[in-house]
């Protein structure tokens, strides 16, 4: 019965609400056509697959794959890297945008507030290999970062060839292209934080840094928790176009990432089940750390996605 109102319910919302539901018809198309359709191809990690025999026909293994990446001598590197990178880009990169957002709400000249923010989008439009490029310039030997660093007394080197400082330059190059267009969203909760607060603090005698902590940062704390579960649901994500496009043999213990292994063994090697099994394994991972995340998010803050 109680299916049947429910049903009659929805069917009356649609009827209502008919343009808003045709809006986001192709959204849901994309995720059913590319995301949850193909979902029956992760079978073949757990079969021996061959074009030829197609995936219903490829011999079944059961768990080889799984155990054959956990015995692998480039399982713990590759863990290690992938957290160490992602754990870096968490305590650095998150903060960044929210930062920002914070110092651009403080700015009261317009035109310098929104040329601000267009020099800050830029880079995310650039193109990964131009920025790979750019990257590999400024830290070789003659580049424009170890020339400044040269000037603190660091010997001039290229830094892409030191294993400890590839990291570092990973994340700080994905802070610079990434802080203005992940500070859209708390741009935009800021905004929707109700003036009347702000005018009430100021009754209060609260100058701008208090308007800021007891005021915005509460007001966007939802936004903040929300972005901060699916950034630990990510956590074991890492895109591997920027990384084979910047790492060479003398920083592959430090820089080779599950991603990477994936792209090798799976598109180079043609070893499809088992990059399969690899990617298959990284995105349980991923799974697990989102409801974890989630539940510990509720429990301590009651802000949760579901």
């Amino acid at each position: 019965m109680k299916g049947k109102q429910y049903g009659a319910k929805l069917w009356k919302n649609i009827r209502t609400h008919k343009g808003l539901y045709l809006m986001i018809l192709p959204v849901v198309a994309y995720y059913l056509v590319f995301c949850y359709y193909p979902m029956y191809g992760a079978q073949i990690a757990f079969r021996n697959y061959t074009p030829k025999l197609g995936v219903f026909h490829s011999e079944w293994v059961g768990l080889k794959h799984f155990k054959e990446f956990f015995n692998s001598v480039y399982f713990e590197r590759l863990i290690r890297n992938t957290l160490s990178i992602n754990i870096k880009n968490l305590i650095f990169g998150f903060p960044a945008p929210i930062i920002f957002a914070l110092l651009l709400n403080e700015v009261r000249c317009v035109k310098f507030k929104k040329v601000v923010q267009t020099v800050s989008y830029m880079p995310h439009f650039i193109s990964t290999v131009v920025i790979a490029g750019m990257i590999l310039q400024f830290t070789a030997t003659d580049g424009f970062i170890a020339q400044i660093m040269s000037l603190f007394g660091y010997p001039k080197q290229n830094l892409m060839l030191n294993p400890s400082l590839f990291q570092p330059v990973y994340v700080i190059s994905d802070i610079w292209q990434g802080i203005g267009w992940s500070s859209i969203i708390y741009i935009a909760a800021i905004a929707g934080i109700n003036s009347e607060l702000y005018e009430a603090a100021r009754i209060d005698g609260a100058n701008r840094w208090k308007q800021t902590l007891y005021v915005t940062i509460p007001g966007i704390m939802p936004t903040i928790i929300t972005m901060l579960i699916l950034r630990v649901g990510n956590m074991m994500n890492l895109g591997f176009e920027k990384i084979i496009l910047l790492y060479n043999s003398s920083i592959y213990d430090k820089a080779d990432v599950i991603s990477t292994y994936v792209y090798r063994k799976g598109l180079l090697d043609q070893n499809y089940s088992f990059s399969t099994a690899v990617g298959l394994f990284n995105s349980v991972i991923n799974l697990t750390l989102l409801i974890i995340a989630n539940k510990l998010s509720k429990r301590l803050t009651e802000h949760s996605l579901w």
